[in-house]
């Protein structure tokens, strides 16, 4: 090529600044700018061949790129156009394709899904979900892109938790499907893999059982008997309490805030991203408070004004300061001797739930109360979208009044003194 390769190492070391920038030409579109302030910058100039402008970039500076160094870009650029590339296109491209390869390593993803995750998920299920994908499967895919995570991991991973948490395992498999879907949609990889695999052929369903419930008014009594007369934390107490009242599912008591609490218009709103069913179209879960109820809530009130302060949460754990766990009142419930299914003597805070459909069920036999009140109480709703989308509207808080008035009126005649 005519006119190249102009310079020498010589030429450009003695350069000196002047009143205003100056240009070394190189050929072949490569120069060097010297600075007013004595620095010296690699330029290389071109015509697009497409839009026919002409373009500028630069290669940085002289001596950290040598001569020798900014022959060898400008040649790799030339080569480009060659080939009817724009050499400035070409490498953003490339610059923004190693961006996103880098974000695409199966750790970066994670934690990008796991941050979106916590925007729907309650606080504990998600602490737990994150505790799960950071023991028992970043370990084994730390270094991989998530491209070149293959099927033979993703069996691995599983295998191995189904051995020691069937359950879990099930959980993981799903959150592994969401992840790589999530994946697929920022293109961080091309498919998801666990649409190739039925999760019935790596993991065997178990047979579903029923949380235990108790549907025996004796035993019902003895257990309302013995919570009332606790003597034990007064947060335990006074959860267990509440939930023999209020069909709570156990995450959504033990997450509890007083700022759900309404005691003047006596309604609980459970703001619905704290709910099992998430769906944004349905209003938040909206309870109404009985006597009863805000009798519990105002001596736990009371009682935590007086130990500590007024806390986010209404039922503190050991600390004073956070949430109790939602396997502290299950302790309780077994040291009151509910822990023999074989006798109907058996119950977990989620049972509670099981107890107030039954049992209401049992009680109604005027049927004063509808199918769709008595779901709304423990916040079920239609499967079928449609059917949803028009029963979402309909305000049940007043025809769930005269339900939870009911129930809780029903649990206090139950109640006896023990001493």
């Amino acid at each position: 090529m005519a006119n190249i390769d102009l310079l020498q190492d010589i030429t450009i070391k003695k350069a000196k600044a002047q009143d205003k920038d100056y240009y070394l030409n190189d050929g072949g579109g490569l120069r060097l700018c010297v600075k007013k302030n004595a620095n010296k910058i690699w330029e290389f100039r071109y015509t697009n061949k497409t839009t026919k402008k002409r373009r500028i970039t630069t290669f940085e500076s002289y001596p950290k790129v040598t001569l020798k160094n900014a022959r060898d870009k400008r040649n790799e650029y030339l080569n480009l156009i060659a080939e009817d590339m724009d050499p400035i296109d070409y490498h953003k491209t490339k610059k923004q394709e190693t961006v996103s390869d880098t974000k695409g390593m199966f750790k970066s993803v994670m934690y990008e899904w796991l941050e979106k995750e916590s925007e729907h998920t309650q606080a504990n299920t998600h602490k737990g979900k994150v505790r799960v994908f950071e023991n028992d499967v970043f370990p084994f895919l730390r270094t991989k892109h998530i491209k070149d995570v293959n099927i033979d991991d993703i069996i691995k991973i599983i295998d191995l938790k189904k051995i020691s948490a069937p359950e879990i395992a099930s959980r993981l498999f799903n959150n592994m499907d969401n992840l790589f879907r999530y994946a697929v949609l920022k293109r961080y990889c091309d498919r998801n893999l666990l649409a190739d695999i039925r999760k019935s052929d790596i993991i065997k369903a178990r047979p579903v059982k029923n949380m235990p419930k108790i549907s025996d008014e004796k035993i019902l009594s003895e257990l309302i008997s013995l919570i009332y007369n606790y003597k034990g934390g007064y947060s335990l107490r006074n959860a267990l309490k509440l939930v023999l009242h209020l069909p709570l599912r156990a995450e959504n008591l033990c997450q509890l805030k007083w700022n759900y609490i309404d005691f003047n218009n006596k309604t609980l709103t459970i703001p619905r991203k704290e709910m099992k069913l998430k769906n944004i179209n349905l209003d938040d879960f909206v309870l109404p408070l009985t006597d009863e109820v805000i009798v519990i809530l105002k001596e736990q009130e009371t009682i935590q004004t007086k130990y500590t302060h007024l806390k986010e949460f209404v039922f503190l754990g050991r600390d004073n300061d956070k949430a109790i766990n939602k396997e502290s009142p299950n302790r309780v419930l077994e040291r009151l001797g509910f822990n023999d299914e074989s006798r109907g003597r058996k119950i977990r805070l989620h049972g509670f739930r099981g107890t107030f459909r039954s049992m209401i069920d049992t009680l109604d036999t005027d049927n004063k109360f509808s199918f769709e009140v008595k779901e709304r109480a423990l916040d079920h709703h239609e499967k079928n979208e449609v059917a949803r989308a028009y029963n979402h509207k309909a305000n049940y808080i007043e025809q769930l009044k005269p339900l939870m008035n009911y129930w809780s009126d029903y649990i206090i005649s139950l109640k006896s003194e023990i001493y």
